[in-house]
């Protein structure tokens, strides 16, 4: 098979690529600019483009399919020369599908959630030697990929994004897997630039559930009351299997599992994680794994990159960070670390990054999100603001909007490090929150601000 990707630099595209280049397909792409990781990533594979831009004499009637990535627009020229001549052209969850067409197929959908439990699923898999292929969001423990791609597997686990498909096809991407079993783990608005009412963001989860294949399986999080309200419009073929937080207990600072029978310890924490165990586990029951066996491997699961992941540890402070970016996921975060360090003094600092939630309609949806934190900033970058066309925002907008008493708003990253370098660290769980990257402050800038204040 000769593949050609428009747009390959894209972290789902380049992951796409490499896992058919290990299948063995003949694998070409061009993009105008690529990122690291995705640039060496696509290096060591030797798929790196010899030149940066868009090249319409490389799409020829001997492709067999051409992949478009969301980077590109609807009047690239590669897509207009392969419109011209007839080349079979796939979006990137359309060419996941036909790649697992004759697989069980297992789809992880909702607004929070989906990374941790699709990995918690396959690091389960994993220990118990079932061969899977899968399609995951972040980069996991123990896994070398982020989009695996074999012709031997017979399951394959996809973390269903509600996102747009492609720039010629408006539908979200969980659409097209049609899945087997299916998940959802809640419903809190996000997208608005894509999704302008909730109404219609609630209707791609109920369309996804149309979507469950004939016979299928529905999990499902019962505390969640959006989810609730769709599961009576359910096909009457459709299994509901509803889940909720299972019965746990914490010890210093150590999280136990105590319901059927077992008392098993976790490296993760917070009823957030605790209900995305429950949901992977009822998924994995479906696939044959029992309680037992489940348990025995979740144990040794430590959480997926940037999912409240710990990056630092030393005495008597401690420092995470969160790919949190919605009101839902902050306030869970922020609640998590608090029930687990309750004796600690709960800094947060959040990113405002998003389309969403740098929008002044979006942001009271935000309100209360940071109330566990003992101390709490907010940072956006007006560049942002400027990138995405939004109306800037201002420090009265924002404290409105928390409702945080002493929120502190910041703007520009040295502000930011020059505010880090006058606190006190000591007996401090301090939670970093972004989909951004704090204007170029890095996580390690982070550790050595704290490291300085700490020696002093």
């Amino acid at each position: 098979m000769r593949v050609h990707f428009i747009a390959i630099g894209g972290s789902a595209m380049h992951n796409l690529a490499i896992a058919l280049y290990h299948k063995g397909f003949s694998v070409t792409g061009s993009d105008d600019e690529i990122f690291e990781p995705s640039r060496t990533r696509l290096a060591e594979s030797g798929l790196l483009p010899e030149k940066a831009g868009w090249f319409p004499e490389k799409i020829t009637r001997q492709l067999d399919a051409v992949i478009l990535g969301m980077h590109a627009k609807a009047d690239n020229p590669e897509l207009i020369r392969a419109q011209e001549v007839g080349v079979k052209i796939y979006s990137y969850p359309e060419y996941l599908y036909e790649q697992s067409a004759d697989k069980t197929r297992v789809v992880i959908g909702g607004s929070h959630g989906k990374t941790t439990i699709t990995a918690i699923i396959l690091h389960v898999l994993h220990y118990c030697g079932i061969e899977t292929d899968y399609m995951v969001g972040a980069k996991l423990e123990g896994f070398d990929v982020m989009v695996k791609l074999t012709r031997t597997a017979r399951i394959m686990v996809f973390e269903g994004d509600e996102y747009l498909t492609s720039p010629i096809d408006r539908r979200p991407k969980f659409h097209l897997y049609r899945p087997h079993i299916a998940l959802l783990s809640g419903i809190a608005w996000d997208h608005m630039n894509v999704f302008p009412t909730f109404e219609n963001y609630v209707w791609q989860f109920e369309r996804f559930c149309q979507l469950i294949e004939p016979g299928g399986k529905l999990v499902w999080y019962s505390n969640d009351e959006h989810i609730a309200g769709i599961i009576p419009k359910l096909r009457p073929d459709i299994h509901s299997l509803p889940y909720s937080i299972p019965d746990h207990e914490t010890i210093n600072g150590k999280t136990w599992l105590t319901d059927n029978n077992a008392r098993t310890p976790l490296l993760v924490f917070g009823n957030h994680n605790l209900a995305n165990i429950a949901g992977a586990r009822t998924v994995c029951a479906q696939l044959g794994i029992d309680d037992r066996q489940f348990n025995e491997a979740v144990s040794s699961f430590k959480g997926a990159s940037n999912r409240l992941e710990k990056i630092y540890e030393i005495d008597d402070c401690i420092v995470f960070r969160d790919f949190a970016h919605s009101p839902s996921k902050v306030k869970a975060t922020t609640s998590a670390v608090k029930e687990q360090y309750p004796n600690r003094k709960i800094t947060a600092i959040f990113e405002l990054h998003t389309f969403s939630s740098l929008s002044e309609n979006f942001l009271p949806l935000y309100k209360n999100a940071l109330e566990k934190a003992d101390e709490a900033v907010v940072f956006f970058s007006p560049h942002a603001l400027s990138l995405k066309r939004l109306p800037m925002l201002n420090e009265s907008q924002i404290s409105q909007a928390f409702n945080h008493p002493g929120l502190t708003v910041i703007t520009k990253a040295d502000d930011l490090q020059s505010w880090l370098s006058n606190r006190p660290w000591n007996n401090t769980a301090l939670l970093l929150m972004t989909s951004g990257n704090f204007d170029g402050i890095t996580p390690t800038r982070f550790i050595e601000i704290i490291q300085d204040q700490l020696e002093k």
